[in-house]
């Protein structure tokens, strides 16, 4: 590993920038503000530390914060998700530091983290708070010069609301996550496509006529669960909020606990981030067979110690596709080690969707350069006005117009005695 990067192959950037100009065509929300940053540079020399999937998706969000100016550090906020080619060619055509392997270890991939960190970053773009959270325990000399940060995820957000809440977080955080472009496309279109194309690389089974068992329905479950019944499939909710279980139940969807829910899964998917969503009584209840994977953060949703602990065989039947028997000569079969399946055996969110997303984090960054000194250290919503202008300029470059309201209209919904 050098101070610029520590990737797979450089000769991978052919192929990589192949990919990454390919994925562009579908980001023309990002385009302009690349195109702007180009001009204007707004981040001249402002030095960003990102730990995001390294993917075509990223690669063009990486991109735009080059024209802007910025130095940029990247790391894999996620094991299994990064493509070297991607790798290779943000490193050799866009002078983007990169520290990160497909496959790395977890040894290694908490030094790409500190890689990043030796950078000394400003701003921090996050998708997990891994970055975030190292910076609060091994390198809290580092805080002092961190203007601000993005967080893309839902379980970076309660991470850092949480440091927030104990006075523990050192920067204002843009909770990216929540931001109407990002979750009503990306978690909801994005997941549910992105999460079916996974699973079925990685297994090649027909869909159609098969149980899914989907463990939360937030944006990410609800879009799942949206996709997989249009794939032909049986969808069982199983939720712990009650008015997420009767939002899936209204919307034709059975719902029950997951012990029972067991019982007839062929496929099982988790997108809750949080912890033994699939645990011993789910096992324990299992079909045979049951193929089980996640599409949240982390892989501690599934309960992967208790298969290792009860399992009298594990064997690898194709890479990132295991099957566990256990004694009673049940098998279940776990995707992916239980990590992000739509990254890890597919490519994940489609570009279109990552567009909006992205422009979100880009345009954050940007607004907490603008503004540095200004925030508490506390997590903020992404402006309104960034929200909205990245909707508008989706439906331009979609060629979708929509109307305006008259001022007559405007007075009217701002009165009570009209």
């Amino acid at each position: 590993m050098t101070e610029s990067c520590d990737i797979k192959d450089i000769d991978l950037a052919d192929a990589g920038l192949a990919r990454i100009e390919w994925a562009a065509r579908d980001t023309p929300v990002l385009a302009s503000i690349r195109e702007r940053f180009a001009k204007e540079r707004p981040l001249e020399g402002v030095r960003i530390g990102a730990c995001m999937h390294v993917t075509t998706e990223t690669a063009n969000l990486m991109r735009a914060l080059a024209a802007s100016g910025a130095e940029v550090a990247l790391c894999a906020s996620n094991p299994l998700s990064t493509q070297d080619d991607t790798a290779a060619s943000l490193v050799r055509d866009f002078g983007i530091k990169v520290f990160a392997v497909t496959g790395e270890d977890m040894d290694t991939y908490r030094r790409h983290i500190d890689a990043v960190i030796a950078t000394n970053p400003q701003i921090i773009m996050d998708d997990g708070a891994d970055l975030d959270t190292a910076l609060h325990t091994t390198h809290i000399d580092k805080l002092e010069g961190v203007i601000g940060g993005t967080e893309e995820t839902t379980t970076g957000v309660v991470r850092l609301a949480s440091m927030a809440k104990e006075g523990t977080l050192g920067y204002p955080v843009f909770n990216v996550n929540d931001a109407n472009t990002k979750h009503c496309f990306d978690n909801h279109y994005g997941t549910g496509q992105s999460t079916l194309d996974g699973i079925v690389r990685a297994t090649n089974r027909l869909l159609c006529g098969r149980t899914i068992v989907i463990s939360g329905y937030g944006y990410c479950g609800s879009g799942l669960a949206l996709r997989a019944k249009g794939m032909g499939m049986r969808v069982i909710v199983c939720e712990v909020d009650p008015l997420k279980a009767l939002e899936a139940h209204m919307e034709g969807y059975e719902v029950m606990p997951a012990a029972e829910a067991a019982r007839f899964a062929d496929v099982w998917v988790t997108v809750t981030g949080n912890c033994k969503v699939v645990d011993a009584p789910a096992f324990e209840n299992m079909k045979d067979g049951a193929i089980v994977c996640n599409s949240g953060h982390f892989d501690s949703e599934i309960n992967l110690e208790w298969l290792r602990e009860h399992a009298v065989k594990v064997e690898e039947i194709k890479p990132l596709v295991e099957e566990y028997t256990l004694a009673d000569g049940r098998t279940v079969i776990v995707l992916a080690q239980g990590r992000l399946v739509n990254l890890s055996c597919a490519e994940g969110h489609p570009a279109s969707v990552m567009d909006m997303s992205f422009a979100n984090q880009a345009l954050a960054a940007e607004y907490l350069f603008q503004h540095a000194g200004e925030l508490e250290n506390k997590v903020y919503d992404v402006p309104a006005a960034i929200d909205d202008g990245v909707a508008r300029v989706k439906l331009e470059t979609l060629g979708v117009k929509i109307d305006t309201l008259t001022e007559e209209q405007i007075a009217y919904m701002n009165s009570w005695n009209f």
